[in-house]
């Protein structure tokens, strides 16, 4: 698997009202459970993996949304997946300093792009793979979050740079 490339999950509540998200500790923002894809490993395994890593919960793969293509070095070629919880309860991790469901209408105010979006795309379910750019995702965006939120701006580029402060 491509080193530029990460997987992401959705997690729903029964009645879809609800959205699982975790809080990180190296940027202290809500953002869906995912990450990077080990070697020899398949999308789904490494999706698998980084639920129950990040959250506790043990999960299977229901179907997948989207592949989502980076439009700068902000982000990476991103697969995202919808799962269900078959075991487990809510757990931290060294990566993870909450996890909580959240209404998908209230979803919390540090939930920075493109998650919402790809809660919206999930949330749909379409029956096609979705397949566009991350354009949410951006400079503008970043600058604008600079000014908005500085610290966070400041580990997520630290972040970018192999530089991480998990408090």
């Amino acid at each position: 698997m491509q080193k530029n490339q990460s997987v992401t999950a959705v997690v729903f509540s029964e009645d879809r009202k609800q959205v699982l998200l975790i809080k990180r500790r190296d940027v202290p923002v809500w953002v869906l459970p995912g990450g990077g894809i080990e070697k020899d490993e398949t999308l789904e395994n490494a999706t698998l993996r980084e639920v129950l890593e990040e959250t506790g919960y043990t999960t299977k793969i229901y179907r997948k949304v989207g592949e989502y293509t980076p439009i700068n070095k902000l982000s990476k070629f991103t697969h995202l997946y919808e799962c269900e919880i078959i075991s487990g309860k809510a757990a931290i991790s060294d990566e993870t300093r909450e996890v909580n469901f959240f209404d998908i209408e209230n979803l919390p105010k540090l939930i920075p792009p493109p998650y919402p979006e790809w809660i919206d795309d999930a949330n749909k379910n379409e029956k096609s793979l979705i397949k566009r750019e991350l354009k949410s995702v951006n400079y503008l965006s970043l600058i604008k979050n600079l000014f908005l939120h500085p610290i966070l701006v400041i580990r997520f580029l630290m972040t970018k740079v192999g530089l991480t402060i998990n408090s």
